[in-house]
């Protein structure tokens, strides 16, 4: 079931101007209920401007934008329901804290909701405690926080708001690796433990091919797919063409495949490699040729 459907959306910066730029062409996808989705493309390939449309930060310039079966822009006194419905992260989202303490950052979207204060803290603490925020740090400035713990805090804010989407706008943009995989594995975790639908905007084919269980692949402003990883992973060729990288293994195994030894699947992860690898190694009769 689809929680989340574009109808021919597009969207046009400056239109009627000089610097008139279409930045999402014609895009039609649906987003399937609790399931995790990346988004990938290349540097203004329209992914960014294509999220911020699914909460109504932007209007289409034509086409829809359906939430559980709604258009969104059908009446508009019901948008701020819907953005609290589908929250949005922004990349690096620590620069737009500004309470004096983590407890006040995280309630900030609980108390815009107009929810009890009993409510409100319940919430702060159950999210806290999710993202492995402790209790102790509650009471601290979020200004004195490692930039881990700052996305954490920042993420936490939206969580609390108990979205039905979460949608995730390079959420582990410029942390090192270790933190690159808490943050993504929390991610997991939240989608597990709540039932979220989530979607992730990155740039990163590793990323992704570890976390999402559908791919969208935006291409100068058009959609040039939306299927499982396995199947998307199976374009690697093209996906290159883009100027995207697909990630080093499957790059390993497509040579492979070129060099006529085939396995039954496009390989995507380190994991599923090594699977596969002593599957081929355990069997008898010589190698698989293409």
């Amino acid at each position: 079931m689809a929680i989340l459907k574009t109808e021919n959306l597009t969207y046009i910066y400056g239109a009627g101007t000089p610097f008139e730029k279409t930045a999402v062409d014609n895009v039609s996808l649906e987003i399937e209920k609790g399931t995790v989705t990346g988004v990938i493309g290349h540097t203004g390939s329209g992914k960014s401007t294509l999220v911020q449309h699914f909460n109504g930060l932007l209007r289409p310039t034509s086409g829809k934008i359906f939430f559980d079966g709604q258009d969104i822009w059908k009446n508009k006194k019901a948008m701020p329901g819907i953005r609290f419905k589908i929250g949005l992260v922004f990349q690096y989202p620590e620069y737009q804290m500004f309470e004096e303490t983590v407890y006040k950052d995280i309630a900030f979207g609980p108390k815009n909701m107009k929810l009890q204060n009993e409510e409100i803290k319940e919430r702060v603490i159950e999210t806290a405690k999710l993202l492995k925020i402790p209790s102790d740090m509650l009471n601290s400035s979020p200004f004195e926080l490692s930039g881990g713990q700052k996305r954490r805090v920042a993420i936490a804010g939206v969580m609390a708001m108990k979205p039905e989407v979460l949608v995730l706008d390079e959420p582990a943009a410029g942390l090192d690796p270790a933190g690159r995989n808490d943050i993504f594995e929390l991610i997991r975790s939240y989608n597990e433990n709540t039932g979220c639908t989530v979607i992730i905007v990155s740039h990163s084919m590793e990323d992704m091919a570890k976390y999402a269980e559908k791919i969208i692949v935006m291409n100068k402003a058009k959609l040039y797919c939306h299927d499982y990883t396995e199947k998307v992973f199976s374009y690697a060729d093209e996906i290159a063409k883009m100027g995207l990288d697909v990630p080093q293994i499957t790059r390993v195994f497509s040579q492979l495949e070129k060099d006529g030894i085939c396995f039954d699947k496009k390989i995507y992860t380190v994991g599923y490699a090594k699977k596969k690898i002593l599957e081929y190694l355990g069997k008898k009769g010589g190698d698989r040729i293409c």
